[in-house]
């Protein structure tokens, strides 16, 4: 394993995105940056820019229009990426899953490689994801 890839197993960089949920996983993602969790400690950065990412996080169904801009994220970040599905929605479309404009989770429209369950997902399992999503970048070579 190279020293680029040592670092980003170490120090991930992820960049959220929200489909067109309930906000609840919102507001989980974002108590993982409390105190209380404090993800940073683990070296994890929340950025606003795909073009550094390692981790795409994305919550909510995969609707029509949002799918578009999804797929425009996921194909701005450079290889070797990886994108989580946080809570019921993002895997399968969750209390949306009837709605017209909703094409189903977050797979309809892009590549995932790790879910987590839940709604709205625990900060807890949210962690457990990004360490899990970090075990299969480390084997990616």
């Amino acid at each position: 394993m190279g020293l680029i890839s040592k670092a980003r197993v170490k120090s991930p960089w992820i960049v959220h995105y929200c489909c067109s949920s309930c906000n609840g996983c919102d507001i989980e993602i974002l108590a993982c940056l409390t105190p209380y969790y404090d993800v940073e400690r683990f070296g994890i950065l929340n950025i606003g820019n795909p073009k550094h990412a390692d981790l795409l996080v994305v919550t909510g169904p995969a609707n029509r229009r949002g799918s578009r801009v999804l797929k425009n994220l996921y194909e701005q970040m450079p290889d070797p990426k990886l994108v989580m599905a946080v809570g019921a929605c993002a895997a399968t479309g969750g209390v949306f899953h009837n709605c017209y404009n909703i094409l189903g989770g977050v797979d309809q429209a892009i590549p995932v490689d790790v879910y987590v369950p839940g709604c709205a997902a625990r900060p807890e399992a949210i962690i457990d994801g990004v360490v899990l999503a970090l075990d299969k970048l480390s084997k990616i070579k």
